[in-house]
């Protein structure tokens, strides 16, 4: 028997990386000793501590039970003023804040509360994968909006400004960025507003890359106004090495944390309260934990700037986030290029063209890739150089 699947799986495609890494690990079965240097996924531990609070809690008396949609409130009041103390925000821990499954959860949560069908979202390019696919999924249409390096990777503003932007309800946004590492500004977060405000658009910026090789950390929210028109996604997974565990949070005015509670409350029965109690932990770290993480993403770096030069790449130094973005030379295709070096030298890098047009030509280097791991790449590749 044939039953037909839903006419909303043929707007997307399987996820890059989830059927390359298929390919990936039937390479590795095979007896193939291959380099990930693809993903995004820290090989760090989480901070001890926040380890022993999820262990600590797992026994606590009804830490099985069915938890709060809202998730727990520790866990709004540490996310408080964690937004406080890192960057000067005030949120109020009742209403203006939700503890999500992941940040990637709360993008769907976000599309569904906020979209109907016909509606437009501006989604950038180059820019995350799944701002597309979850605006194809829920019936809307992705309306991409170039972000090039001449611009320092920057929405041009006067240009979205001249087109049709009467059926856009939102535009995403993401600083720093992913996956050209531009850092984002206070200027720009204001320009974002004022447009935002101008054309009534729900401005929604994911900001999961703050503090990774990032000094200065900015919040949108701390822009004066941005509460009526914008929301913040930010996640524990590349802070604080926690990807698996799925924790991130929401946050902006209650009207806008309700409307997404009405959709979240339908799809979970809420986060184990495990993980919640190591959030907790992780929100309340001390500096130091920041500083040793990024002393060890410096080290890497800077190998696998050595690792682009070798394969001929140019690349911006005062990029931020846990990515190295590098431009090939004039006229490779990047596809080919990163499935040649896989094919040959077992190593696996991302090509930039699953990130948008704009990212053709360009490849993306992870750094959670061990310092003799990346060292054994420049190995394998100076053979062939």
């Amino acid at each position: 028997m044939n039953i037909e699947t839903a006419k909303r799986l043929e707007t997307v495609e399987e996820y890059y990386f989830s059927s390359k890494l298929r390919e990936v690990r039937g390479l590795v079965a095979a007896g193939k000793p291959v380099l990930n240097m693809a993903i995004g996924s820290p090989d760090l531990d989480p901070p001890k501590t926040v380890v022993q609070a999820i262990q600590d809690a797992v026994t606590v008396n009804g830490a099985h039970k069915y938890q709060s949609y809202q998730g727990l409130p520790e866990l709004r009041e540490a996310i408080s003023d964690f937004y406080s103390k890192k960057y000067q925000v005030s949120l109020n821990p009742e209403n203006e804040i939700l503890p999500l499954m992941g940040s990637k959860e709360g993008i769907m949560h976000i599309s569904l509360a906020y979209l109907n069908e016909g509606d437009e979202v501006l989604v950038p390019n180059p820019g995350y994968p799944t701002y597309t696919s979850v605006t194809n999924l829920v019936g809307a249409t992705p309306v991409f909006y170039d972000l090039i390096e001449n611009n320092g990777w920057e929405p041009d503003f006067h240009s979205l400004s001249k087109m049709d932007l009467s059926k856009v309800k939102i535009m995403w946004v993401n600083y720093p960025n992913m996956p050209t590492g531009a850092s984002g500004s206070v200027e720009l977060y204001e320009k974002m507003i004022d447009f935002a405000k101008k054309h009534s658009i729900l401005l929604v910026k994911d900001n999961p890359y703050s503090f990774i090789l990032n000094d200065s950390p900015i919040s949108i929210l701390s822009i004066k106004g941005a509460k009526e028109v914008a929301l913040e996604l930010n996640s524990l997974s590349k802070t604080f090495n926690m990807a698996g565990w799925r924790v991130g949070m929401v946050s902006g005015s209650a009207d806008k944390i309700e409307a997404i509670l009405k959709v979240k409350s339908n799809m979970d029965s809420g986060m184990f309260q495990g993980i919640q109690r190591g959030a907790i932990a992780a929100l309340r770290i001390s500096d130091d934990w920041y500083d040793k993480m990024n002393a060890i993403y410096k080290e890497r770096r800077v190998l696998i700037w050595r690792l682009a030069s070798l394969l001929g790449c140019s690349y911006d130094q005062t990029a931020k986030g846990m990515f190295v973005w590098a431009k090939l030379p004039k006229g490779i295709d990047a596809i080919e290029f990163i499935d040649n070096i896989l094919y040959k030298n077992d190593v696996f890098i991302a090509p930039g063209d699953i990130f948008g047009s704009n990212g053709k030509g360009y490849i993306r280097f992870s750094l959670c890739v061990s310092k003799e791991n990346i060292k054994e790449a420049i190995k394998r590749l100076q053979v062939t150089a």
